[in-house]
């Protein structure tokens, strides 16, 4: 489970094995030897080569950040870490891969109401119940309604002060992740992979506003990526490619002293706190829709996000 003492045992390295290791004997064969995978990035010349920063891409598939990130060590621009959903950790031998390969993972709120019930009844949650204890730590609704809707022995387990525990918990699970991706940005000299939807999706969907406050308090440079035809590539759950051409185009980069200039916030803030998001929350959701128009403007057809009529 991630959990505080897993995300203080994370190192990350400027020159990480890890990665080192899948490019050389795992990406590299599969991508010219088994199958012929076409890595394209379309205006590189955008990725500053002398400083790290902040690379905001779509998610279409489990794997699209390996082409990407493999392209980046044969052009030897420096390492990345990307941030990654906690549940992907429930199997020991595959998180042990992800924090060798300079993995950050970001253990999202259902992430731990799934573990924190599984670890107390030894069974998965059903998805009512889920969806009734989501809506209630979202304020969607309050405690009687939540309670009367929920099987009395769920309600052992998931009480108002349960609840709390579990908000300010995962706030400070938050923001561990948010002191870990600054730090690779700014002292291990690693740039960042976010996905800013969160999820994988073929068409683009909305932007969260995490990568929003990563780059306002970092102040480094988001550079938006739109990632096409990977899920032709990368069709299932195997982590092996097929023959295909993958395009990454690359966008101008965004900065706070240019584009992002009106949503600048002078003073200092908490990552991920509660109270940074009510008093930010206008320039973190007007950052984020300029890097989701700016990524959704790179994107082939069958890739940008249904526009609503």
């Amino acid at each position: 489970m991630i959990d505080m003492e897993h995300l203080n045992s994370i190192s990350l390295s400027s020159n990480p094995l890890g990665q080192r290791i899948v490019a050389r004997f795992v990406l590299g064969p599969n991508y010219h030897l088994f199958q012929n995978v076409d890595i394209r990035f379309e205006n590189e010349e955008k990725i500053p080569r002398d400083e790290t920063v902040i690379f905001a891409m779509n998610h279409t598939d489990r794997y699209n950040y390996w082409p990407f990130q493999y392209r980046l060590w044969q052009l030897h621009y420096p390492f990345t870490t990307v941030w990654a959903k906690g549940k992907y950790y429930r199997s020991k031998m595959v998180g042990k891969l992800l924090d060798s390969c300079n993995v950050i993972p970001v253990p999202s709120m259902g992430y731990l109401v799934e573990e924190y019930y599984k670890q107390r009844f030894g069974r998965k949650i059903g998805k009512e119940e889920y969806r009734v204890i989501k809506d209630w730590i979202d304020g969607k609704h309050d405690e009687a309604a939540s309670l009367s809707k929920l099987k009395p022995e769920t309600t052992t387990l998931f009480t108002e002060s349960y609840v709390e525990y579990l908000r300010e918990y995962h706030q400070s699970l938050m923001e561990k992740v948010a002191e870990l991706s600054t730090r690779a940005l700014k002292e291990w000299g690693l740039s960042l992979i976010i996905f800013p939807e969160g999820t994988r999706s073929l068409r683009l969907g909305p932007g969260r506003i995490g990568i929003a406050q990563i780059a306002l308090y970092s102040g480094k440079r988001i550079v938006p990526v739109g990632c096409n035809n990977s899920d032709t590539v990368y069709t299932g759950h195997s982590p092996f490619a097929k023959t295909g051409v993958i395009t990454y185009r690359i966008g101008e980069p965004l900065t706070v002293d240019g584009r992002l200039k009106e949503f600048r916030i002078t003073e200092p803030f908490k990552l991920f706190s509660r109270e940074s998001q009510q008093k930010y929350r206008a320039q973190f959701e007007g950052v984020t829709l300029v890097v989701m128009d700016s990524i959704n403007s790179l994107l082939d057809e069958r890739h940008r996000r249904l526009e609503s009529r």
